[in-house]
């Protein structure tokens, strides 16, 4: 089967997106899906999505894991396939679209740059300097006073894989606070290995750090690996609406491959 397809990338976190507006792509067939992310034997990325038509929205955005299974609402993700779908004329400046998690407002605006609304935080659990909360994608979040030499694979693994997660599973954040932002560094369920970004997870790892420093409304600047991009918020009832994840959404190619 051939497939034509585009990649993106959002801070390093990176994905296929194709345009499966005429319900072409055989989206069950988990290893298709797994083997054009497969970074050796196909195009390589970390998740897949597919734009789809919807009758209530502009469009519906369906994500799935590098490793062939759909997925929870992934960020970074939204904010591509947004770029994607200003790309093809499917969408102006604004949209609001359909994704797992129920729908999004998104802006696109210069140099690449796309501003997802997130779904509303309505509970977060706190232990310590750890947090566990959805937003779209479940997220441990464990603040840390350095960084360095942390072997993210090991350590994110070994909450992932724990007792409390080993059957569902969760993405994990590793994240220092300082005055001039976060630095994020994010292990990823599905993909069961560190990636350069998470927007999930540069999500709650800034909701975490607004209860931690007890920040009503605001906005934190986050530096991953792959890049920096930004989070806004209010607290609301104990929880956060209005969050809006900002940041680069970028075009890197377009080709067909068989597979």
């Amino acid at each position: 089967m051939k497939i034509h397809f585009f990649k993106y990338q959002g801070a390093g976190n990176d994905f296929v997106v194709i345009d499966n507006r005429r319900l072409t792509f055989p989206a069950s067939d988990i290893e298709r899906v797994a083997r054009l992310c497969d970074r050796r034997f196909g195009v390589g990325a970390d998740g897949l999505m597919l734009l789809q038509n919807h009758p209530q929205y502009d469009f519906e955005m369906r994500y799935f894991n590098s490793d062939g299974r759909e997925a929870s609402m992934c960020g970074n993700g939204g904010r591509c396939i947004v770029a994607f779908a200003g790309k093809l004329g499917v969408i102006d400046a604004q949209t609001t679209f359909l994704a797992v998690d129920g729908p999004h407002e998104a802006t696109l605006g210069p140099a690449d740059e796309v501003n997802l609304k997130m779904s509303d935080v309505t509970d977060v659990e706190v232990s310590g300097n750890e947090y566990y909360l959805d937003t779209g994608s479940p997220h441990f979040v464990r603040f840390m006073e350095s960084l360095d030499g942390l072997d993210v694979f090991a350590e994110g693994r070994a909450v992932r894989y724990n007792d409390r997660f080993r059957e569902k599973g969760t993405n994990v954040n590793f994240v220092t606070l300082a005055d001039n932002g976060l630095t994020v560094y994010t292990y990823e369920r599905g993909v069961e290995a560190e990636t350069l970004a998470c927007g999930t997870g540069i999500t709650a790892s800034a909701l975490s750090a607004a209860l931690k420093t007890g920040l009503q409304k605001g906005m934190f600047p986050v530096k991953a690996k792959g890049g920096n991009l930004s989070v806004s918020f209010e607290k609301s009832n104990g929880g956060f609406r209005n969050i809006w994840l900002k940041g680069p959404a970028t075009f890197v190619f377009e080709g067909t491959i068989e597979i």
